[in-house]
């Protein structure tokens, strides 16, 4: 005969019950602190807490968003000022990926490599961009091409390190099983190490954009007439401190939206990716 013990230690555990479904209040977080972040600078402003020509209002970064959207600053409105930027930075992410993706993988894949390009590298990663600056200037002058070389060498890196770490990363039982198919070397590059490789590398990349967005106001200091960093500078010298918060939010909001695109892109082209 069971007894009331031997009962309630046969029953069988039962299920958590499912939680109801609700409103997740965290997501609200970021706007919060926005919104705590805006109303202490407007109060800051307006309040006289901090001068105005050191803290302008909300109101007053707004208007002057406006008015150099439409009538611009230093002989160039607010969107040609953003696509000089827009070159640049592309212009030297483009040079980057085209030079640092191969000596990322050679550094990976070879010991010779490895030893003529990681000192380099690791030579320029630590490196603040205007220490370099006044060199590059020297060597190739104040167009352009100064301008891109110092983001590109901002840039490069971190896609090359980036690079080199997912080579690594390959599998050696997948290679050896392609290598037992039959596969030939540009083979072995194009469907085993480049597709298992290519999530660092897009997250070199992005790492990549953060730092050419960073040396892009070191860059357009020299003889530069559109760019925001340029707009930056120009307004710092006449105490516009409004068109300053202005370019720092500008530079700040496009970069917020090139980190979600290539967040985007990964996991449209890299669906693989372990990290996303």
């Amino acid at each position: 005969m069971s007894t009331t013990n031997d009962i309630v230690l046969d029953r069988k555990p039962e299920a958590p019950a499912a939680a109801a479904p609700g409103f997740d209040w965290v997501r609200l977080v970021p706007l919060a602190t926005v919104i705590a972040i805006l109303t202490l600078w407007w109060f800051a402003s307006t309040r006289g807490w901090v001068s105005r020509v050191f803290l302008p209002s909300p109101l007053a970064v707004l208007n002057s968003a406006y008015q150099v959207t439409v009538s611009g600053f230093a002989d160039s409105t607010l969107l040609q000022h953003l696509l000089a930027s827009l070159g640049r930075v592309f212009g030297a992410l483009a040079a980057s990926i085209v030079v640092a993706v191969p000596i990322g993988a050679i550094i990976a894949s070879s010991r010779i490599g490895r030893g003529i390009f990681d000192p380099v590298v690791e030579f320029l990663r630590p490196l603040p961009p205007l220490a370099y600056l006044p060199l590059i200037i020297i060597w190739f002058g104040i167009g352009e091409a100064s301008k891109v070389l110092v983001i590109a060498l901002a840039m490069a890196p971190p896609i090359i390190i980036a690079t080199a770490a997912g080579v690594r990363s390959v599998s050696r039982d997948r290679l050896n099983a392609a290598r037992s198919l039959g596969a030939t070397r540009l083979q072995l590059l194009r469907f085993v190490v480049l597709p298992s490789a290519l999530p660092s590398i897009v997250t070199g990349i992005r790492i990549a954009l953060g730092a050419g967005w960073s040396t892009l106001v070191a860059a357009e200091l020299v003889a530069a007439s559109r760019g925001l960093g340029f707009m930056i500078q120009s307004a710092a010298t006449f105490l516009g401190t409004d068109v300053v918060i202005l370019g720092i939010a500008v530079i700040g909001i496009v970069a917020i939206l090139f980190e979600l695109l290539m967040r985007a892109l990964e996991k449209r082209f890299v669906p693989w990716s372990t990290h996303l």
